[in-house]
Protein backbone atom coordinates (compact mmCIF):
# COMPACT_ATOMS: atom_id res chain seq x y z
CA UNK A 1 0.00 0.00 0.00
CA UNK A 2 1.62 3.27 -1.11
CA UNK A 3 1.86 6.40 1.02
CA UNK A 4 -1.01 8.23 -0.71
CA UNK A 5 -3.41 5.30 -0.33
CA UNK A 6 -2.44 4.86 3.32
CA UNK A 7 -2.94 8.53 4.12
CA UNK A 8 -6.30 8.75 2.35
CA UNK A 9 -7.46 5.67 4.21
CA UNK A 10 -6.44 7.26 7.50
CA UNK A 11 -8.36 10.43 6.66
CA UNK A 12 -11.51 8.35 6.08
CA UNK A 13 -11.51 7.65 9.80
CA UNK A 14 -11.71 11.42 10.35
CA UNK A 15 -14.89 11.83 8.23
CA UNK A 16 -17.33 11.10 11.12
CA UNK A 17 -15.81 14.07 12.97
CA UNK A 18 -15.64 16.40 9.95
CA UNK A 19 -17.33 19.36 11.69
CA UNK A 20 -14.76 19.56 14.51
CA UNK A 21 -11.98 18.78 12.05
CA UNK A 22 -13.13 21.52 9.66
CA UNK A 23 -13.29 24.05 12.52
CA UNK A 24 -9.73 23.09 13.52
CA UNK A 25 -8.50 23.45 9.92
CA UNK A 26 -10.10 26.90 9.63
CA UNK A 27 -8.38 27.89 12.88
CA UNK A 28 -5.08 26.60 11.50
CA UNK A 29 -5.53 28.65 8.33
CA UNK A 30 -6.26 31.78 10.39
CA UNK A 31 -3.19 31.07 12.51
CA UNK A 32 -1.06 30.67 9.38
CA UNK A 33 -2.25 33.95 7.83
CA UNK A 34 -1.20 35.93 10.90
CA UNK A 35 2.52 35.34 10.17
CA UNK A 36 2.73 37.23 6.85
CA UNK A 37 0.37 39.91 8.23
CA UNK A 38 2.76 40.45 11.14
CA UNK A 39 5.70 40.84 8.73
CA UNK A 40 3.67 43.24 6.58
CA UNK A 41 2.85 45.46 9.58
CA UNK A 42 6.56 46.10 10.14
CA UNK A 43 6.89 48.29 7.03
CA UNK A 44 4.20 50.90 7.89
CA UNK A 45 5.31 50.83 11.53
CA UNK A 46 8.88 51.85 10.64
CA UNK A 47 8.30 54.00 7.55
CA UNK A 48 5.17 55.73 8.81
CA UNK A 49 5.80 55.78 12.54
CA UNK A 50 9.55 56.22 12.92
CA UNK A 51 10.65 57.76 9.61
CA UNK A 52 7.66 59.96 8.67
CA UNK A 53 6.50 60.48 12.31
CA UNK A 54 2.83 59.89 11.35
CA UNK A 55 0.80 60.08 14.65
CA UNK A 56 -2.15 58.16 13.21
CA UNK A 57 0.14 55.30 12.20
CA UNK A 58 1.79 55.33 15.66
CA UNK A 59 -1.63 54.82 17.24
CA UNK A 60 -3.13 52.29 14.79
CA UNK A 61 -0.19 49.87 14.42
CA UNK A 62 -0.04 48.88 18.16
CA UNK A 63 -3.84 48.31 18.13
CA UNK A 64 -3.50 46.13 15.03
CA UNK A 65 -0.65 44.19 16.66
CA UNK A 66 -2.67 43.51 19.83
CA UNK A 67 -5.69 42.44 17.78
CA UNK A 68 -3.51 40.23 15.56
CA UNK A 69 -1.95 38.40 18.51
CA UNK A 70 -5.39 37.95 20.11
CA UNK A 71 -6.70 36.34 16.91
CA UNK A 72 -3.59 34.18 16.59
CA UNK A 73 -3.83 32.99 20.21
CA UNK A 74 -7.53 32.14 19.87
CA UNK A 75 -6.91 30.29 16.59
CA UNK A 76 -4.03 28.37 18.19
CA UNK A 77 -6.25 27.31 21.10
CA UNK A 78 -9.11 26.19 18.84
CA UNK A 79 -6.81 24.30 16.46
CA UNK A 80 -4.90 22.55 19.26
CA UNK A 81 -8.01 21.40 21.13
CA UNK A 82 -9.88 20.47 17.95
CA UNK A 83 -7.04 18.45 16.42
CA UNK A 84 -6.29 16.71 19.74
CA UNK A 85 -9.97 15.74 20.08
CA UNK A 86 -10.13 14.38 16.54
CA UNK A 87 -6.79 12.57 16.96
CA UNK A 88 -7.91 10.89 20.18
CA UNK A 89 -11.13 9.72 18.52
CA UNK A 90 -9.14 8.43 15.55
CA UNK A 91 -6.84 6.40 17.81
CA UNK A 92 -9.81 5.05 19.78
CA UNK A 93 -11.63 4.02 16.58
CA UNK A 94 -8.54 2.31 15.20
CA UNK A 95 -7.97 0.47 18.48
CA UNK A 96 -11.59 -0.66 18.52
CA UNK A 97 -11.29 -1.85 14.91
CA UNK A 98 -8.09 -3.73 15.76
CA UNK A 99 -9.56 -5.27 18.90
CA UNK A 100 -12.70 -6.25 16.99
CA UNK A 101 -10.54 -7.94 14.37
CA UNK A 102 -8.49 -9.75 17.04
CA UNK A 103 -11.71 -11.19 18.49
CA UNK A 104 -12.65 -12.64 15.07
CA UNK A 105 -9.24 -13.89 13.92
CA UNK A 106 -9.04 -17.63 13.25
CA UNK A 107 -7.21 -19.71 15.83
CA UNK A 108 -4.46 -20.48 13.32
CA UNK A 109 -3.54 -16.77 13.30
CA UNK A 110 -2.88 -16.87 17.05
CA UNK A 111 -0.72 -19.96 16.52
CA UNK A 112 1.52 -17.95 14.18
CA UNK A 113 1.54 -14.53 15.89
CA UNK A 114 2.66 -13.94 19.46
CA UNK A 115 0.33 -12.01 21.73
CA UNK A 116 3.19 -9.57 22.43
CA UNK A 117 3.26 -8.50 18.77
CA UNK A 118 -0.52 -7.98 18.78
CA UNK A 119 -0.27 -5.98 22.02
CA UNK A 120 2.42 -3.78 20.47
CA UNK A 121 0.25 -3.06 17.44
CA UNK A 122 -2.74 -2.00 19.55
CA UNK A 123 -0.76 0.06 22.08
CA UNK A 124 2.37 1.36 20.35
CA UNK A 125 1.82 1.35 16.58
CA UNK A 126 -1.59 3.00 16.67
CA UNK A 127 -0.32 5.89 18.81
CA UNK A 128 2.26 6.67 16.12
CA UNK A 129 -0.52 6.85 13.55
CA UNK A 130 -1.82 9.94 15.34
CA UNK A 131 1.17 11.98 14.17
CA UNK A 132 0.52 11.05 10.54
CA UNK A 133 -3.21 11.69 10.61
CA UNK A 134 -3.27 14.96 12.55
CA UNK A 135 0.09 16.48 13.54
CA UNK A 136 1.48 16.18 10.04
CA UNK A 137 -1.67 17.69 8.58
CA UNK A 138 -1.46 20.66 10.94
CA UNK A 139 2.15 21.33 9.96
CA UNK A 140 1.45 20.94 6.25
CA UNK A 141 -1.56 23.28 6.28
CA UNK A 142 -0.29 25.88 8.76
CA UNK A 143 3.34 26.08 7.71
CA UNK A 144 2.72 25.73 3.97
CA UNK A 145 0.29 28.65 4.07
CA UNK A 146 2.65 30.64 6.27
CA UNK A 147 5.55 30.03 3.87
CA UNK A 148 3.43 30.94 0.83
CA UNK A 149 2.16 34.10 2.55
CA UNK A 150 5.64 35.17 3.62
CA UNK A 151 7.07 34.47 0.16
CA UNK A 152 4.23 36.41 -1.46
CA UNK A 153 5.02 39.40 0.75
CA UNK A 154 8.71 39.06 -0.02
CA UNK A 155 7.94 39.00 -3.78
CA UNK A 156 5.82 42.09 -3.33
CA UNK A 157 8.72 43.88 -1.64
CA UNK A 158 11.44 42.64 -4.03
CA UNK A 159 10.89 39.76 -6.47
CA UNK A 160 14.56 39.37 -7.38
CA UNK A 161 15.58 38.69 -3.78
CA UNK A 162 12.74 36.22 -3.30
CA UNK A 163 13.86 34.15 -6.29
CA UNK A 164 17.02 33.28 -4.38
CA UNK A 165 14.89 31.42 -1.79
CA UNK A 166 13.19 29.45 -4.56
CA UNK A 167 16.54 28.31 -5.90
CA UNK A 168 16.92 26.04 -2.85
CA UNK A 169 13.54 24.27 -3.32
CA UNK A 170 14.62 21.61 -5.93
CA UNK A 171 17.58 20.57 -3.79
CA UNK A 172 15.36 20.32 -0.68
CA UNK A 173 12.85 18.13 -2.58
CA UNK A 174 15.61 15.71 -3.66
CA UNK A 175 16.91 15.44 -0.07
CA UNK A 176 13.43 14.75 1.31
CA UNK A 177 12.68 12.04 -1.27
CA UNK A 178 15.94 10.20 -0.62
CA UNK A 179 15.47 10.34 3.15
CA UNK A 180 11.77 9.31 2.97
CA UNK A 181 12.48 5.79 1.73
CA UNK A 182 15.12 5.20 4.39
CA UNK A 183 12.91 6.55 7.20
CA UNK A 184 9.95 4.38 6.15
CA UNK A 185 12.06 1.21 6.34
CA UNK A 186 13.61 2.22 9.66
CA UNK A 187 10.24 2.93 11.28
CA UNK A 188 8.90 -0.43 10.13
CA UNK A 189 11.94 -2.08 11.75
CA UNK A 190 11.33 -0.11 14.97
CA UNK A 191 7.75 -1.41 15.14
CA UNK A 192 8.91 -5.01 14.65
CA UNK A 193 11.58 -4.54 17.32
CA UNK A 194 9.00 -3.04 19.69
CA UNK A 195 6.80 -6.09 19.11
CA UNK A 196 9.70 -8.38 20.02
CA UNK A 197 10.41 -6.38 23.18
CA UNK A 198 6.72 -6.52 24.18
CA UNK A 199 6.71 -10.28 23.59
CA UNK A 200 9.73 -10.82 25.86
CA UNK A 201 8.14 -8.60 28.52
CA UNK A 202 4.82 -10.44 28.34
CA UNK A 203 6.49 -13.86 28.59
CA UNK A 204 8.54 -12.78 31.61
CA UNK A 205 5.46 -11.39 33.39
CA UNK A 206 3.32 -14.43 32.55
CA UNK A 207 6.00 -16.87 33.64
CA UNK A 208 7.32 -14.95 36.65
CA UNK A 209 6.99 -17.96 38.95
CA UNK A 210 9.00 -20.15 36.60
CA UNK A 211 11.63 -17.41 36.27
CA UNK A 212 12.00 -17.23 40.05
CA UNK A 213 12.14 -20.95 40.72
CA UNK A 214 14.56 -21.79 37.90
CA UNK A 215 16.75 -18.73 38.36
CA UNK A 216 15.95 -17.23 35.00
CA UNK A 217 16.52 -13.61 36.06
CA UNK A 218 19.77 -13.14 34.14
CA UNK A 219 18.49 -14.98 31.08
CA UNK A 220 15.30 -12.92 30.89
CA UNK A 221 17.18 -9.71 31.67
CA UNK A 222 19.61 -10.39 28.83
CA UNK A 223 16.76 -11.17 26.45
CA UNK A 224 14.97 -7.96 27.37
CA UNK A 225 18.18 -5.93 27.18
CA UNK A 226 18.91 -7.26 23.69
CA UNK A 227 15.38 -6.49 22.48
CA UNK A 228 15.38 -3.06 24.13
CA UNK A 229 18.82 -2.25 22.73
CA UNK A 230 17.63 -3.10 19.24
CA UNK A 231 14.80 -0.57 19.60
CA UNK A 232 17.29 2.02 20.90
CA UNK A 233 19.74 1.51 18.04
CA UNK A 234 17.02 1.82 15.42
CA UNK A 235 15.64 4.98 17.03
CA UNK A 236 19.13 6.53 17.10
CA UNK A 237 19.65 5.66 13.42
CA UNK A 238 16.27 7.17 12.58
CA UNK A 239 17.07 10.40 14.42
CA UNK A 240 20.52 10.53 12.81
CA UNK A 241 19.03 10.21 9.32
CA UNK A 242 16.33 12.76 10.08
CA UNK A 243 18.79 15.14 11.75
CA UNK A 244 21.24 15.02 8.81
CA UNK A 245 18.47 15.85 6.34
CA UNK A 246 17.29 18.78 8.49
CA UNK A 247 20.90 19.99 8.88
CA UNK A 248 21.46 19.97 5.11
CA UNK A 249 18.21 21.82 4.43
CA UNK A 250 18.94 24.43 7.10
CA UNK A 251 22.43 25.07 5.66
CA UNK A 252 20.90 25.65 2.22
CA UNK A 253 18.32 28.07 3.65
CA UNK A 254 20.97 29.89 5.69
CA UNK A 255 23.13 30.35 2.59
CA UNK A 256 20.16 31.73 0.68
CA UNK A 257 19.30 34.11 3.54
CA UNK A 258 22.92 35.30 3.75
CA UNK A 259 22.94 36.18 0.06
CA UNK A 260 19.55 37.92 0.37
CA UNK A 261 20.67 40.03 3.33
CA UNK A 262 23.83 41.08 1.51
CA UNK A 263 21.95 42.13 -1.63
CA UNK A 264 19.20 43.88 0.40
CA UNK A 265 21.83 45.90 2.27
CA UNK A 266 23.36 47.00 -1.05
CA UNK A 267 19.92 47.98 -2.37
CA UNK A 268 19.21 49.96 0.82
CA UNK A 269 22.44 51.90 0.34
CA UNK A 270 21.26 53.01 -3.12
CA UNK A 271 17.76 53.93 -1.81
CA UNK A 272 16.14 51.15 -3.88
CA UNK A 273 14.46 49.84 -0.73
CA UNK A 274 13.17 51.72 2.34
CA UNK A 275 14.18 51.02 5.91
CA UNK A 276 10.71 49.64 6.63
CA UNK A 277 10.81 47.51 3.49
CA UNK A 278 14.25 46.15 4.34
CA UNK A 279 13.31 45.30 7.95
CA UNK A 280 9.99 43.86 6.81
CA UNK A 281 11.78 41.71 4.21
CA UNK A 282 14.33 40.60 6.78
CA UNK A 283 11.55 39.84 9.31
CA UNK A 284 9.68 37.77 6.71
CA UNK A 285 12.85 35.81 5.96
CA UNK A 286 13.43 35.23 9.68
CA UNK A 287 9.84 34.09 10.14
CA UNK A 288 10.24 31.84 7.11
CA UNK A 289 12.95 29.84 8.83
CA UNK A 290 10.77 28.20 11.55
CA UNK A 291 7.97 26.87 9.28
CA UNK A 292 10.53 25.66 6.72
CA UNK A 293 12.36 23.83 9.50
CA UNK A 294 9.12 22.15 10.61
CA UNK A 295 8.23 21.28 7.01
CA UNK A 296 11.60 19.60 6.51
CA UNK A 297 11.10 17.56 9.70
CA UNK A 298 7.47 16.69 8.93
CA UNK A 299 8.64 13.91 6.64
CA UNK A 300 10.09 12.08 9.64
CA UNK A 301 6.74 12.13 11.46
CA UNK A 302 4.91 11.25 8.26
CA UNK A 303 7.03 8.16 7.60
CA UNK A 304 6.71 7.06 11.24
CA UNK A 305 2.95 7.40 11.03
CA UNK A 306 2.63 5.71 7.64
CA UNK A 307 4.79 2.77 8.74
CA UNK A 308 2.58 2.43 11.82
CA UNK A 309 -0.56 2.79 9.68
CA UNK A 310 0.66 -0.02 7.45
CA UNK A 311 1.08 -2.23 10.53
CA UNK A 312 -2.38 -1.26 11.85
CA UNK A 313 -4.16 -1.86 8.55
CA UNK A 314 -2.31 -5.13 8.02
CA UNK A 315 -4.02 -6.36 11.19
CA UNK A 316 -7.41 -4.84 10.36
CA UNK A 317 -7.29 -6.38 6.86
CA UNK A 318 -6.53 -9.90 8.06
CA UNK A 319 -9.19 -12.43 7.15
CA UNK A 320 -11.68 -13.17 9.92
CA UNK A 321 -13.10 -16.59 10.66
CA UNK A 322 -15.24 -17.88 7.81
CA UNK A 323 -18.87 -17.54 8.83
CA UNK A 324 -21.62 -18.80 6.56
CA UNK A 325 -24.37 -17.02 8.48
CA UNK A 326 -25.63 -15.09 5.46
CA UNK A 327 -25.53 -18.14 3.18
CA UNK A 328 -27.35 -20.60 5.44
CA UNK A 329 -30.74 -21.46 3.92
CA UNK A 330 -31.48 -24.85 5.47
CA UNK A 331 -34.20 -25.04 8.11
CA UNK A 332 -33.05 -25.99 11.62
CA UNK A 333 -32.94 -29.70 12.23
CA UNK A 334 -34.89 -30.01 15.46
CA UNK A 335 -36.01 -28.54 18.76
CA UNK A 336 -36.25 -24.87 17.75
CA UNK A 337 -36.40 -22.24 20.46
CA UNK A 338 -38.31 -18.96 20.24
CA UNK A 339 -36.64 -16.74 17.60
CA UNK A 340 -34.26 -14.15 18.95
CA UNK A 341 -33.87 -10.61 17.53
CA UNK A 342 -30.12 -11.24 17.54
CA UNK A 343 -29.09 -13.48 14.66
CA UNK A 344 -27.13 -13.36 11.47
CA UNK A 345 -29.91 -14.94 9.36
CA UNK A 346 -33.39 -13.83 8.35
CA UNK A 347 -35.64 -15.11 11.12
CA UNK A 348 -38.04 -16.73 8.65
CA UNK A 349 -35.21 -19.00 7.47
CA UNK A 350 -33.32 -19.59 10.66
CA UNK A 351 -34.70 -18.92 14.12
CA UNK A 352 -31.87 -18.04 16.47
CA UNK A 353 -30.93 -19.48 18.85
CA UNK A 354 -31.54 -23.07 17.74
CA UNK A 355 -30.86 -25.95 20.12
CA UNK A 356 -29.46 -29.06 18.51
CA UNK A 357 -29.76 -32.59 19.87
CA UNK A 358 -25.99 -33.18 19.93
CA UNK A 359 -25.52 -35.98 17.42
CA UNK A 360 -21.95 -35.87 16.04
CA UNK A 361 -20.73 -37.61 12.90
CA UNK A 362 -17.10 -37.67 11.76
CA UNK A 363 -16.84 -38.93 8.17
CA UNK A 364 -13.33 -39.70 6.91
CA UNK A 365 -11.85 -36.63 8.61
CA UNK A 366 -8.36 -35.46 7.67
CA UNK A 367 -6.68 -32.39 9.12
CA UNK A 368 -3.22 -30.81 8.91
CA UNK A 369 -2.01 -27.62 10.57
CA UNK A 370 -0.71 -24.82 8.38
CA UNK A 371 2.79 -25.38 6.98
CA UNK A 372 2.91 -28.94 8.36
CA UNK A 373 3.26 -31.84 5.99
CA UNK A 374 2.34 -34.58 8.47
CA UNK A 375 -1.44 -34.69 9.09
CA UNK A 376 -2.60 -34.28 12.70
CA UNK A 377 -5.70 -36.40 11.97
CA UNK A 378 -6.13 -39.16 9.39
CA UNK A 379 -9.23 -41.09 8.32
CA UNK A 380 -11.30 -40.34 11.43
CA UNK A 381 -14.77 -41.91 11.19
CA UNK A 382 -16.99 -41.91 14.27
CA UNK A 383 -20.66 -41.40 15.15
CA UNK A 384 -21.61 -40.09 18.61
CA UNK A 385 -25.27 -40.28 19.65
CA UNK A 386 -27.08 -37.51 21.55
CA UNK A 387 -26.35 -37.69 25.29
CA UNK A 388 -23.44 -40.13 24.86
CA UNK A 389 -20.19 -39.64 26.78
CA UNK A 390 -17.08 -40.32 24.73
CA UNK A 391 -13.56 -40.32 26.18
CA UNK A 392 -10.62 -39.58 23.90
CA UNK A 393 -7.41 -41.18 25.13
CA UNK A 394 -3.93 -41.61 23.76
CA UNK A 395 -0.36 -40.45 24.15
CA UNK A 396 0.56 -36.79 23.78
CA UNK A 397 0.38 -35.76 20.13
CA UNK A 398 -2.10 -38.47 19.20
CA UNK A 399 -4.68 -35.89 18.03
CA UNK A 400 -7.17 -35.83 20.92
CA UNK A 401 -7.28 -32.05 21.41
CA UNK A 402 -7.09 -31.42 17.66
CA UNK A 403 -10.18 -33.58 17.12
CA UNK A 404 -12.09 -31.70 19.83
CA UNK A 405 -11.00 -28.33 18.39
CA UNK A 406 -12.72 -29.13 15.10
CA UNK A 407 -16.16 -29.11 16.74
CA UNK A 408 -16.37 -25.36 17.55
CA UNK A 409 -14.53 -24.73 14.24
CA UNK A 410 -11.38 -23.37 15.84
CA UNK A 411 -9.86 -25.14 12.86
CA UNK A 412 -11.48 -26.18 9.60
CA UNK A 413 -11.47 -29.78 8.43
CA UNK A 414 -8.94 -30.31 5.61
CA UNK A 415 -10.83 -33.20 4.09
CA UNK A 416 -13.94 -35.18 4.96
CA UNK A 417 -17.17 -34.09 6.66
CA UNK A 418 -18.03 -33.23 10.26
CA UNK A 419 -21.78 -33.21 10.92
CA UNK A 420 -23.90 -32.03 13.85
CA UNK A 421 -27.45 -33.35 13.69
CA UNK A 422 -26.63 -34.37 10.09
CA UNK A 423 -25.76 -30.75 9.19
CA UNK A 424 -22.26 -29.97 7.94
CA UNK A 425 -20.71 -27.62 10.49
CA UNK A 426 -18.93 -25.72 7.70
CA UNK A 427 -22.35 -24.61 6.48
CA UNK A 428 -23.65 -23.49 9.88
CA UNK A 429 -23.42 -19.92 11.23
CA UNK A 430 -20.65 -19.72 13.84
CA UNK A 431 -22.98 -18.11 16.38
CA UNK A 432 -25.50 -20.92 16.06
CA UNK A 433 -22.80 -23.61 16.15
CA UNK A 434 -21.00 -22.27 19.22
CA UNK A 435 -24.22 -21.54 21.07
CA UNK A 436 -24.69 -25.33 21.17
CA UNK A 437 -21.21 -26.07 22.55
CA UNK A 438 -19.80 -25.59 26.04
CA UNK A 439 -16.07 -25.83 26.66
CA UNK A 440 -14.13 -26.56 29.83
CA UNK A 441 -10.53 -26.32 28.70
CA UNK A 442 -7.40 -27.77 30.24
CA UNK A 443 -6.12 -24.24 30.91
CA UNK A 444 -9.07 -22.61 32.64
CA UNK A 445 -9.61 -19.07 31.37
CA UNK A 446 -10.83 -16.63 34.02
CA UNK A 447 -10.92 -12.84 33.91
CA UNK A 448 -9.99 -10.18 36.43
CA UNK A 449 -13.63 -9.68 37.34
CA UNK A 450 -16.15 -10.90 39.89
CA UNK A 451 -17.00 -14.55 40.44
CA UNK A 452 -20.52 -13.92 39.08
CA UNK A 453 -19.17 -12.22 35.91
CA UNK A 454 -16.85 -15.17 35.28
CA UNK A 455 -19.71 -17.67 35.57
CA UNK A 456 -22.25 -15.58 33.61
CA UNK A 457 -19.79 -14.66 30.88
CA UNK A 458 -20.46 -13.29 27.40
CA UNK A 459 -23.96 -13.98 26.08
CA UNK A 460 -24.99 -15.10 29.61
CA UNK A 461 -24.12 -11.74 31.22
CA UNK A 462 -27.78 -10.93 31.86
CA UNK A 463 -28.51 -14.24 33.60
CA UNK A 464 -30.45 -13.78 36.87
CA UNK A 465 -28.50 -14.32 40.07
CA UNK A 466 -30.58 -17.33 41.10
CA UNK A 467 -29.48 -19.18 37.96
CA UNK A 468 -25.85 -18.25 38.61
CA UNK A 469 -26.14 -19.57 42.16
CA UNK A 470 -27.84 -22.76 40.92
CA UNK A 471 -25.01 -23.37 38.43
CA UNK A 472 -22.39 -22.73 41.11
CA UNK A 473 -24.14 -25.13 43.50
CA UNK A 474 -24.34 -27.85 40.85
CA UNK A 475 -20.59 -27.40 40.26
CA UNK A 476 -19.94 -27.66 44.03
CA UNK A 477 -18.46 -24.15 43.87
CA UNK A 478 -20.76 -22.31 46.32
CA UNK A 479 -18.96 -23.87 49.30
CA UNK A 480 -15.83 -21.80 48.61
CA UNK A 481 -17.64 -18.84 47.03
CA UNK A 482 -19.61 -18.26 50.24
CA UNK A 483 -16.33 -18.07 52.19
CA UNK A 484 -15.05 -15.22 50.01
CA UNK A 485 -15.21 -11.65 51.37
CA UNK A 486 -17.95 -10.50 48.96
CA UNK A 487 -19.29 -13.84 47.77
CA UNK A 488 -20.25 -13.79 44.10
CA UNK A 489 -19.10 -10.16 43.83
CA UNK A 490 -15.52 -10.98 44.86
CA UNK A 491 -12.93 -10.02 42.25
CA UNK A 492 -10.76 -13.10 41.65
CA UNK A 493 -7.66 -11.41 40.16
CA UNK A 494 -5.94 -11.86 36.83
CA UNK A 495 -6.56 -15.38 35.48
CA UNK A 496 -8.16 -16.29 38.81
CA UNK A 497 -4.84 -16.06 40.63
CA UNK A 498 -6.60 -15.87 44.01
CA UNK A 499 -8.19 -19.31 43.51
CA UNK A 500 -6.79 -22.84 43.71
CA UNK A 501 -6.64 -25.11 40.66
CA UNK A 502 -9.70 -27.06 41.76
CA UNK A 503 -11.68 -23.88 42.44
CA UNK A 504 -10.87 -22.53 39.00
CA UNK A 505 -12.00 -25.78 37.41
CA UNK A 506 -15.30 -25.72 39.30
CA UNK A 507 -15.97 -22.13 38.20
CA UNK A 508 -15.35 -23.20 34.61
CA UNK A 509 -17.80 -26.08 35.08
CA UNK A 510 -20.36 -23.70 36.62
CA UNK A 511 -20.00 -21.50 33.52
CA UNK A 512 -20.67 -24.51 31.28
CA UNK A 513 -23.66 -25.53 33.45
CA UNK A 514 -25.16 -22.06 33.16
CA UNK A 515 -24.79 -22.14 29.36
CA UNK A 516 -26.72 -25.45 29.28
CA UNK A 517 -25.44 -26.37 25.81
CA UNK A 518 -26.26 -29.83 24.37
CA UNK A 519 -22.60 -30.54 23.51
CA UNK A 520 -19.78 -30.44 26.07
CA UNK A 521 -16.06 -30.56 25.44
CA UNK A 522 -14.08 -31.26 28.61
CA UNK A 523 -10.31 -31.12 28.30
CA UNK A 524 -9.70 -32.83 31.62
CA UNK A 525 -7.09 -31.25 33.82
CA UNK A 526 -7.72 -33.18 37.03
CA UNK A 527 -4.32 -34.86 36.81
CA UNK A 528 -2.80 -31.62 38.09
CA UNK A 529 -5.09 -31.51 41.15
CA UNK A 530 -4.86 -33.04 44.58
CA UNK A 531 -7.11 -35.98 45.45
CA UNK A 532 -9.81 -33.91 47.21
CA UNK A 533 -9.97 -31.30 44.45
CA UNK A 534 -10.07 -34.02 41.80
CA UNK A 535 -12.98 -35.70 43.59
CA UNK A 536 -14.92 -32.42 43.77
CA UNK A 537 -14.28 -31.61 40.11
CA UNK A 538 -15.30 -35.13 39.13
CA UNK A 539 -18.58 -34.70 41.04
CA UNK A 540 -19.15 -31.42 39.18
CA UNK A 541 -18.41 -33.10 35.86
CA UNK A 542 -20.88 -35.92 36.59
CA UNK A 543 -23.59 -33.26 37.05
CA UNK A 544 -22.48 -31.42 33.92
CA UNK A 545 -22.57 -34.52 31.69
CA UNK A 546 -26.20 -35.33 32.40
CA UNK A 547 -28.30 -35.10 29.23
CA UNK A 548 -25.38 -33.81 27.12
CA UNK A 549 -23.20 -35.20 24.40
CA UNK A 550 -19.81 -35.12 26.10
CA UNK A 551 -16.30 -35.37 24.72
CA UNK A 552 -13.74 -35.89 27.47
CA UNK A 553 -10.08 -35.55 26.58
CA UNK A 554 -8.59 -37.86 29.19
CA UNK A 555 -5.17 -37.43 30.75
CA UNK A 556 -5.80 -39.81 33.68
CA UNK A 557 -7.41 -43.07 32.57
CA UNK A 558 -8.88 -43.84 35.98
CA UNK A 559 -11.33 -40.94 35.56
CA UNK A 560 -13.02 -42.25 32.40
CA UNK A 561 -14.11 -45.74 33.41
CA UNK A 562 -17.75 -44.57 33.38
CA UNK A 563 -17.63 -43.30 29.79
CA UNK A 564 -20.12 -44.88 27.38
CA UNK A 565 -17.31 -45.46 24.91
CA UNK A 566 -13.57 -44.89 24.91
CA UNK A 567 -11.89 -43.84 21.69
CA UNK A 568 -8.18 -44.67 21.64
CA UNK A 569 -6.04 -42.53 19.32
CA UNK A 570 -2.51 -43.00 18.05
CA UNK A 571 -0.63 -40.79 15.55
CA UNK A 572 -3.83 -39.07 14.44
CA UNK A 573 -5.83 -42.26 13.89
CA UNK A 574 -8.48 -44.14 15.84
CA UNK A 575 -7.00 -47.51 16.77
CA UNK A 576 -9.57 -48.81 19.26
CA UNK A 577 -13.15 -48.09 20.36
CA UNK A 578 -14.99 -49.75 23.23
CA UNK A 579 -15.90 -49.65 26.91
CA UNK A 580 -13.36 -49.66 29.71
CA UNK A 581 -13.69 -53.30 30.73
CA UNK A 582 -13.93 -54.46 27.13
CA UNK A 583 -10.73 -52.68 26.09
CA UNK A 584 -8.80 -53.94 29.11
CA UNK A 585 -9.46 -57.53 28.04
CA UNK A 586 -7.79 -56.93 24.68
CA UNK A 587 -3.99 -56.80 24.39
CA UNK A 588 -4.24 -53.44 22.65
CA UNK A 589 -3.10 -49.84 23.02
CA UNK A 590 -5.61 -48.97 25.76
CA UNK A 591 -4.59 -51.90 27.95
CA UNK A 592 -0.93 -50.90 27.60
CA UNK A 593 -1.70 -47.25 28.46
CA UNK A 594 -3.77 -48.31 31.48
CA UNK A 595 -1.06 -50.60 32.84
CA UNK A 596 1.49 -47.79 32.58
Amino acid sequence: MNSKTLYLRLLRYVIPYWSVFALAIVAIIVMAITDPILAALIQPLLDGGFVEKDPMMMMLIPIFLILLFFIKGLATLLSTVGITWVASRLVMDLREAMFGKILTLPTSEFDQTSSGVLLSKVTYDVSRVMSAATDVLVILVRDSLAVLGLLAWMFYLNWMLSLIVFSTVPVIIVIIRVVSKRLRGMNTSIQDAMGDMTRVLEEAIGGHKLVKVFGGHHYEHNRFRAASNQVRQLEVKTQMTSGLSVFMVQILIALALGVIIYIAARLSATDNITVGGFVSLFTAMGMLFAPLKRLTKVNDKLQQGLAAAQSVFDLIDKASEIDNANDFTKPPAMNQITPSPVGALPLARFPSPCRLSGKLTFQHIHFAYDEQTTPALQEISLTILPGETIALVGASGSGKTTLANLLPRFYTVTDGHLLIDDLNINELPLEMLRTNIALVSQEVVLFNDTVAANIAYGAMADAPQEKIIAAAQSAYAMEFIEQMPEGLETVIGERGVKLSGGQRQRLAIARALLKDAPILIFDEATSALDTESEHQVQQSLDKLKQGRTTLIIAHRLSTIAKADRIVVMEKGRIVEIGQHAELLEKPGTYAKLYKR
